[in-house]
């Protein structure tokens, strides 16, 4: 088992699709005089031409936020109360210069998100148009201002990369300092968007201390998927008086399917590519003492050459300094995937490692070149079953188990994207 600085999370970049917008007919070639809130009647008592529903008839709409309201969150949404049956057909937001906030409305229609954060101790408008189910249109206007930038801000991360190839176990993977308290967690979750290209259902599932989050689909992502994630925190706030920091973006690709499987009762490691068996090799895991962990890890780090060093290890018998090739970090408590030419003529027979995944140069060397950050890897049979957050352990749990982790309730399958 070894030991080196966990890896920073890194930001994306990424341009979501603009608001809805209305679609209007042409009016009658004759005219009628309008009226508020309804059509009169004809001379012949006959109903005339509908007016242009481009405008508004119905009663006004309620925006929120409210009409005057100050100090705002930088993350606020635009909504606004329909009438039953009736839909938002169109959201504008502008600054007091004229400026256009470009955003888009959540797939369930109940708020209109913008594309960027709002700036701080600014004044926007907005207006709401809806179309009722008599196809009656309403409108609201609200002129708001945002609060000035928050003092206190929690920091937060991304674990994923533009432009970047991951293994189908690949989660999104969020993390937070410190962690995100039990009450807050809904909130922080309705601002984490995923979509995925070809869709496929999925679900957020929160380790018990709030530090992190992980998203995933009930199967290993389809080879050839794009995950497209932006986790808005900016100015969200939360109980404990702080404020989320910064809005994250990224866009990644998943690669083809590379997945590891080790037994323990045979000491040998099955290697997968796109579903067919290619390679056995032999493996010594942690011995008794310091056993390897059960359960389904991801790659999340590869180093070509790295030392470990575990001169603070409480127990003696564990502290040492080694040169390593070939390592691929499995958990944050140092279990790797790594070459052990020192264990070759014991490998397939005997544990002997302190938890690591020991295989022999050139076997270590052809996995290195094979391998792809979010790699999937299975170790059943040992006596430690991989711990909730060692790691990026979300397909460590049955689907059924993952999505008990979700702050909000999850559709049975999973669900769509909410943005």
């Amino acid at each position: 088992m070894g030991r080196f600085t966990r890896a920073g999370a890194v930001m994306g970049v990424l341009t979501l699709a603009a608001s809805l917008a209305l679609t209007g007919c042409g009016a009658d070639e004759q005219k009628q005089p309008a009226f508020v809130g309804g059509t009169a009647p004809s001379a012949s008592g006959e109903a005339p031409a509908p007016s242009d529903p481009a405008t508004p008839a119905g009663p006004a709409l309620a925006v929120n936020p409210a009409n005057g309201a100050k100090n705002r969150p930088v993350s606020t949404e635009i909504s606004a109360k329909v009438p039953d049956g009736g839909k938002v057909s169109e959201v504008t937001l502008t600054t007091a210069d004229g400026g256009k906030v470009e955003g888009k409305l959540r797939t369930d229609g109940s708020s209109w998100v913008p594309n960027s954060p709002l700036k701080y101790g600014t004044s926007y408008t907005a207006t709401v148009t809806a179309t009722g189910a008599d196809g009656v249109t309403s409108q609201g206007t609200s002129t708001f201002t945002t609060m000035k930038k928050p003092s206190s801000t929690i920091g937060s991360g991304l674990y994923l990369f533009d432009d970047k190839t991951y293994g189908v176990a690949m989660p999104v993977v969020v993390e937070f300092h410190p962690g995100i308290p039990k009450k807050d967690r809904a909130a922080v979750q309705k601002r984490m968007f995923v979509r995925t290209d070809p869709p496929q259902p999925g679900a957020w599932h929160w380790v018990s201390n709030g530090s992190q989050a992980y998203y995933r689909a009930p199967e290993y992502w389809k080879p050839g998927t794009t995950l497209d994630v932006r986790i808005a925190l900016a100015g969200v706030p939360l109980s404990n008086g702080r404020y989320g920091d910064v809005d994250r973006k990224a866009k990644g690709k998943i690669g083809s399917s590379f997945v590891m499987k080790v037994d323990n009762a045979t000491k040998q490691m099955s290697v997968y590519e796109g579903g067919k068996l290619v390679k056995t090799l032999p493996v010594s895991l942690g011995k008794r003492s310091t056993p390897s962990s059960s359960g389904t890890l991801v790659v999340m780090e590869k180093k070509e050459k790295t030392v470990f060093d575990t001169r603070d290890d409480p127990d003696p018998a564990n502290r040492y300094v080694t040169d390593i090739e070939y390592a691929q970090r499995l958990t944050w408590g140092g279990e790797y995937i790594h070459a052990a030419p020192w264990s070759e003529h014991v490998q397939g027979r005997q544990n002997v490692s302190h938890g690591c995944v020991n295989v022999s140069m050139a076997n270590a060397r052809w996995l290195f070149s094979k391998t792809k950050i979010g790699d999937p890897i299975t170790i059943k049979g040992t006596e430690r079953r991989l711990a909730a957050g060692n790691g990026w352990t979300a397909w460590s749990l049955s689907w059924s188990e993952f999505v008990k982790g979700s702050a909000l309730p999850v559709p049975s399958g999973g669900a769509g994207p909410a943005l």
